[in-house]
């Protein structure tokens, strides 16, 4: 059984884009030296959070599959966009140098764990077809 079908998409995608944005968190507060354990963590993931749930609430929406790369590039987009509005309303600050780090590390966590996957796919249905 493909671990792409429908029925595991879902709870690999949003497994996969938690996963993904709570590691830029975590490399980006221990690059800073920053601690506070696991309430510092949440305090600055939960806005990138929050704009990864939206954007995978439009997938549901528009009903697209949420492991295809499209879909990767539009939660990417909610994430940055939502996560530092919120980030930014909520008191956090948004040096431009933040943002770009953000915006860059966040699309190839997100979209990139897509591509790992889709390439995956085409490369065993390729095998099958010419092996």
């Amino acid at each position: 059984m493909s671990l792409t079908t429908r029925r595991h998409a879902w709870a690999i995608a949003v497994g996969a884009d938690v996963v993904a944005v709570v590691v830029f968190v975590v490399i980006g507060r221990a690059n800073h030296h920053e601690s506070d354990g696991a309430r510092g963590v949440w305090h600055t993931a939960w806005p990138f959070l929050l704009g990864a749930a939206l954007g995978l609430a439009l997938t549901a929406y528009a009903r697209r599959t949420p492991t295809s790369i499209g879909t990767g590039v539009r939660v990417w987009v909610w994430t940055v966009v939502i996560g530092l509005v919120v980030r930014g309303a909520s008191g956090g600050g948004l040096a431009p140098a933040f943002v770009v780090v953000a915006t860059v590390v966040l699309g190839v966590f997100l979209v990139g764990w897509r591509i790992a996957l889709t390439w995956r796919t085409w490369r065993r249905r390729w095998h099958r077809v010419t092996g």
